[in-house]
C-alpha cells in the first residue's frame, strides 16, 4: 500500500484515524503497531514475518545492552545487534550484488540468491541501529515494552521511505504523546501538499521520463530534458513522501524530523547535503564519520572516512556500481571544496550554477540502469552520440512540458510556499486554505483514479 492510492486514501487511512482517536490513550499504540503491519503486509505479505523478527531481535538487543554487567558485555551485545541489522541488508539487498561483482572478477558461475528486496529495508534498519547504538551510550534507556517499540520500529508514516526516525527524537512522544485540532489540520495541510508533489509532479515528470527512454528520437536537447526532469522528479518524489510522513506523524503526535530544505538553492555541495535527505545524512555524520574520528585525525584518515561514508551513502541507495560511484563523486566533490578554496570565492551565481550542474550529471549516474547506460547518456548530453541538437519530437515535448518544468522550478524554491503563507495571513486566508487543500485532494483523486501513477523512486531502498 502506498500514501498516493485509494485504498490508503479513502479506506485504510480514515480507519486507522477513526479507531486510533477513540481507543484509550494505553492503547494507541498497539493500534498503530496493528496498523503498520496490515499497512506493510498489504505490499509485503511473504516478508511480514522478517519486520516482525527485527523488531523483537532489536527489542531484546536493546534489553541485553541495558542490563549487562559490565562495559564488555555491553559491546558484545551491541555488536550482535550491529552485526544482525548488517547481515539482514547484507543477505536481502546486497548479496546477489556481491556476488555478481565476484563472479565478473574470477570468471564463476556462483548462483545468486534472487531474495525479494523487503520494501523500506535500509529505512527500518537503519532506525533499529540507531536505537541500539544510542542505548550503549546512555543517550535513551532501553524501551521495556515490545509494542511501544515495536510502534517506534513499524510507524507506518515513515516506515516505507522515511524520513530516517531515530528513538531519541521520539522517545518522549512514544510515551506520552499530546494531541490537538491543530495538529490535525497542520498534518492534513502538510500531508495533502505532499500528495501534491508526488501525483501531480512527481508522477508527471516520470512520464516524460519513460517518453524519453522509449524514443527513437532522440536529441542531445532531449537528453538534457530528461536530466532535468529525473532532477525535478526525485525531488518533488521524495520530498513529497516526506511531507506525507512528517504531516501524518503530527496528525498521530509526532514530531519528525524534516527532511528536504530546498536543496537546488545550495551553493556548495557541502551545503548541498545539508539540505537533501538530511536524516540520512545526519545518520552517518553521527553514526559512521564521526566513530571513525570525523575530521580530528591525520589528513590521509580524514580522506579516507569522507571516501568510506560517501561509499557507504551510495551503498545504501542500491546495490549497484553506479550508486557506489554516484556515492564516491560526491565524496570527490566534497574534498575538491575542501581543498580548493577558490571555489568559495566564486561569485554566488557561478558557485549556485556549478552545484546544480554537479548535481544534474550525478542524478544521471544514479538514474542509470547499468554503467555502460550510464556512459552513453553522458557521451549523448555533450554531443558524443552522434545527435542533433534537436528534433521535431523534442520541440514537442518541451512545448508541451514547458508549464510543467516551470512550475517544477518554482516549487524548489520558498517563493510557493511564501506566497501560501500570505495568504493565509488574510482574513479570508483561512477559507481559501481549505478550498485549495480540498480542491488540490479532487485534483489528486482524479489523477488516481485514471491511473497516473508511478511507484516512489525511494521504495527501492
Amino acid at each position: 500500500m502506498v500514501f498516493s492510492s485509494i485504498p490508503f486514501l479513502y479506506y485504510f487511512l480514515p480507519a486507522v484515524l477513526g479507531v486510533y482517536f477513540l481507543a484509550p490513550r494505553r492503547w494507541k499504540n498497539g493500534v498503530l503497531l496493528l496498523a503498520s503491519l496490515v499497512f506493510y503486509g498489504w505490499g509485503e505479505p511473504k516478508l511480514l514475518w522478517l519486520m516482525v523478527f527485527t523488531i523483537a531481535l532489536f527489542y531484546l538487543c536493546g534489553l541485553a545492552i541495558e542490563g549487562a554487567k559490565t562495559r564488555r558485555w555491553k559491546t558484545v551485545w551491541l555488536i550482535v545487534s550491529i552485526a544482525a541489522g548488517v547481515g539482514l541488508l547484507g543477505v536481502f539487498k546486497y548479496a546477489d550484488f556481491f556476488i555478481g561483482s565476484f563472479n565478473a572478477v574470477t570468471g564463476l558461475r556462483m548462483p545468486l540468491l534472487k531474495l525479494a528486496l523487503p520494501i523500506g529495508i535500509s529505512f527500518y534498519t537503519f532506525q533499529c541501529l540507531s536505537y541500539t547504538v544510542d542505548v550503549y551510550r546512555g543517550s535513551v534507556p532501553a524501551q521495556r515494552n515490545p509494542i511501544t517499540f515495536g510502534a517506534y520500529v513499524a510507524l507506518f508514516p515513515q516506515l516505507i521511505a522515511g524520513p530516517i526516525v531515530r528513538y531519541v527524537d521520539v522517545a518522549r512522544e512514544l510515551e506520552a504523546r499530546t494531541h490537538s485540532w491543530e495538529d490535525v489540520t497542520a498534518g492534513l495541510r502538510r500531508f495533502l501538499v505532499g500528495l501534491g508533489k508526488k501525483v501531480l509532479l512527481a508522477d508527471n515528470f516520470a512520464l516524460l521520463i519513460r517518453l524519453f527512454r522509449e524514443s527513437g528520437e532522440k536529441s542531445i536537447l532531449f537528453y538534457w530534458m530528461y536530466a532535468i526532469a529525473f532532477t525535478l522528479n526525485i525531488y518533488f518524489d521524495f520530498s513529497g513522501y516526506s511531507d506525507m510522513a512528517i504531516g501524518l506523524g503530527r496528525v498521530f503526535g509526532f514530531r519528525f524530523v524534516e527532511n528536504f530544505n530546498y536543496p537546488y538553492l545550495s551553493k556548495s555541495v557541502t551545503e548541498f547535503w545539508r539540505r537533501w535527505h538530511m536524516s540520512l545524512g545526519s545518520w552517518f555524520r553521527d553514526y559512521v564519520y564521526i566513530p571513525l574520528g570525523g575530521n580530528r585525525v591525520s589528513r590521509g584518515r580524514w580522506v579516507f572516512n569522507i571516501l568510506t561514508v560517501w561509499m557507504l551513502t551510495g551503498l545504501w541507495h542500491g546495490a549497484a556500481w553506479n550508486f557506489v560511484l554516484w556515492g564516491l563523486l560526491f565524496a570527490a566533490l566534497l574534498l575538491a571544496e575542501k581543498w580548493v578554496p577558490a571555489l568559495g570565492k566564486l561569485p554566488g551565481v557561478l558557485r549556485h550554477g556549478y552545484v546544480l550542474l554537479a548535481v544534474v550529471l550525478s542524478f544521471v549516474l544514479f538514474n542509470a540502469e547499468s554503467l555502460a547506460q550510464a556512459g552513453s547518456d553522458f557521451a549523448c548530453l555533450f554531443g558524443f552520440g552522434g545527435l542533433g541538437l534537436t528534433s521535431p519530437e523534442t520541440l514537442y515535448y518541451l512545448k508541451s512540458y514547458a508549464v510543467l518544468f516551470l512550475i517544477g522550478i518554482l516549487g524548489c524554491t520558498p517563493v510557493v510556499k511564501h506566497t501560501a503563507a500570505k495568504i493565509a495571513g488574510t482574513k479570508a486566508g483561512p477559507v481559501l486554505e481549505t478550498a485549495l487543500m480540498l480542491a488540490l485532494l479532487i485534483v489528486c483523486t482524479a489523477y488516481l483514479v485514471d491511473g497516473s501513477f508511478s511507484p516512489f523512486l525511494y521504495f527501492r531502498f
